[in-house]
Formats: structure tokens, sequence, C-alpha cells
């Protein structure tokens, strides 16, 4: 291995991350919650309500640089108070660092937008809206992205129903797309066994020397 393709070490990206750490918990205070280092990154736990104060500091601070917003998504737990943890990563480009910003969000809690600190932002928001309901105020367009306008509910919490609440159709005698209840039942799902492979009446390819192993035993 030549000297520019010696790995990074370990012990220094943990010190430099853990002081990164330090210097961003002194200086927004009690905006930073928590904060780990976990697979070569830095986590911070923050205010929701504090979330613009976090990304804007973040931006411009010359210590952190985080001058990217690679992603915004989002977690269901729904037996936690606050339901919903939205998670951004942000990249520095100048430091060479990445960070993992997470702010829990209560159900029905509306988050405020970071679009005025990334504009990228903005498809983002939307998809965390259309996939998991959260709303984010100072957000300029705020509507779904990934499902029909007629969709019900948010695919991505926990108990949406593997189904869905509607199904869509084209009808001849409208001359339109209708929306209609959804027509599948769940019996078809259920199984008792750990693979829906187990336990088939037919044979699949393979299973014909399974068989024969067992019989010479």
């Amino acid at each position: 291995m030549t000297e520019a393709q010696t790995l990074p070490d370990t012990d220094t990206t943990t010190e430099a991350l853990a002081e990164l750490g330090q210097h961003i918990a002194q200086r927004l205070g009690d905006a930073v919650l928590g904060q780990e280092i976990a697979f070569g990154e830095l986590t911070l736990t923050v205010a929701a309500t504090r979330i613009v104060q976090v990304a804007g500091f973040l931006k411009s601070d010359p210590t952190c640089a985080f001058s990217t917003l690679v992603d915004i998504t989002a977690a269901d737990w729904p037996g936690r108070a606050e339901r919903f943890e939205v998670i951004y990563h942000f990249l520095s480009m100048y430091r060479n660092h990445r960070i993992r910003v997470k702010a829990g969000v209560a159900d029905g809690t509306i988050l405020p937008s970071i679009i005025e600190v990334h504009p990228s932002a903005n498809w983002f928001e939307r998809e965390i809206f259309d996939m998991f309901g959260i709303a984010f105020s100072g957000h300029p367009d705020l509507r779904r992205l990934l499902t029909d306008y007629g969709f019900r509910g948010h695919p991505m919490r926990k108990d949406f129903p593997t189904t869905g609440h509607v199904e869509v159709r084209y009808d001849e005698v409208q001359k339109r797309v209708v929306y209609e209840p959804v027509s599948l039942v769940q019996e078809y799902r259920q199984f008792d066994f750990m693979s829906p492979w187990e336990g088939a009446k037919y044979i699949l390819p393979g299973d014909e020397k399974n068989d024969a192993g067992k019989a010479q035993a």
C-alpha cells in the first residue's frame, strides 16, 4: 500500500469527531440533546424546534462547514411518545466529514422546514410528508410527491395496511380513473410457516433431489 493509499487512523478520526461534537454542543447549547460517534460519523440529537438554527450553524460555522445536504429521511417508532425521528445527513467537503442529525417529532407535530438554509430540502421534505405524514411549516409547496393525488394515508407508517385503503382502476363507463375501497383480503398473506414456499403443495425444481436423499437415508 502506497503512502497515498494509507487508510485513515480510526482513533484520530474518532478524536476529531469528538472535538467537533463538543464544539457544536458549546455553540448551540440546549439545542443539542445528545451525541454519539458510530460507524465513523458523528450523530447529534437536537430539539426539533431548533432544527433551522442547527442546520444554519452547521453550514455557516467555519469549523463545521457542512455545506451539502445529502438526504433527509424519517423513521417510525409507534411505541415512543415522539413517534417519528426525522434524520438529516450533511456533508462537509471542506473538512471531509459527515454528520447525522436526528430530531424527534410527535405525531401531529409540525416541524420547521430548512429550505431557507438548504433549498435542496424541498423534495426531501415533500417525500417525508407523503410517506410519513409529517408536515413542515414554511415549506412553499408541501404536497404529495410519490403517491397519487387521491391516495389515502402514508405508506411508510408502520400501521399502514399492506393492501392500502383504496385501489385505482380505469372505468370504461365514466371514461376516467376511479378510486374504490380495496377489495383484496388479508387472509392470503397469512402463513403458518417462516417462508411462503414452505408447505406449498407443488414441487419446485430441485425438490426431488432432496426427497431422493431422504429416501436413501
